[in-house]
């Protein structure tokens, strides 16, 4: 499926829905690597869904996945890691953008650049791996997919807006 196909889906799904049960749509499909805050908030609020509210469902989406990828990460690894004294890495072109981020600006560097350059999913796994504590991973994270929430609300109703499709 092309990217314009999965836009299109997207709408068609959250258009579908009726009432409160677009904006737990919102919500599910924000936590969906590929889909995110990025694709969903724009299509939700040009569909007409009310902004504030796509905004905290797509927030609360992906905040969800953000905490179920760290706290799963460590587990995962500490189980791996003990069971095969193994230290194995991941190899993506998008997890090589997430480590040049890294390398330059650390964990609030990554939180602010990661979801655009990497998705949110693969910036929580990259700053979970780093061995960072989780808190400051979940906060810094939580920071920077705030002010990107907050940036996509805004540039979606300034848009459509422009286009004279805002209400």
């Amino acid at each position: 499926m092309s990217g314009i196909e999965a836009i299109f889906s997207v709408g068609g799904y959250i258009d579908a829905a009726d009432g409160p049960l677009s904006y737990v749509l919102v919500f599910v499909l924000a936590m969906i690597p590929g889909i995110e805050p990025f694709i969903v908030i724009p299509v939700a609020i040009g569909i007409g869904l009310d902004p504030v509210i796509t905004g905290v469902a797509a927030f609360l989406g992906s905040l969800t996945a953000v905490g179920a990828i760290v706290v799963t990460h460590r587990r995962l690894a500490t189980w791996w890691n003990r069971r095969y004294d193994s230290d194995d890495t991941i190899s993506s072109t998008r997890y090589n953008r997430a480590q040049r981020v890294w390398n330059r600006y650390g964990i609030p560097g990554l939180a602010v650049g990661g979801p655009i350059l990497a998705g949110i999913h693969l910036t929580a796994l990259f700053a979970a791996i780093t061995g960072s504590n989780n808190r400051s991973v979940f906060g810094w994270l939580t920071v920077g997919l705030g002010m990107w929430t907050v940036g996509l609300v805004t540039a979606t109703i300034g848009g459509l807006s422009v286009l004279g499709l805002g209400g």
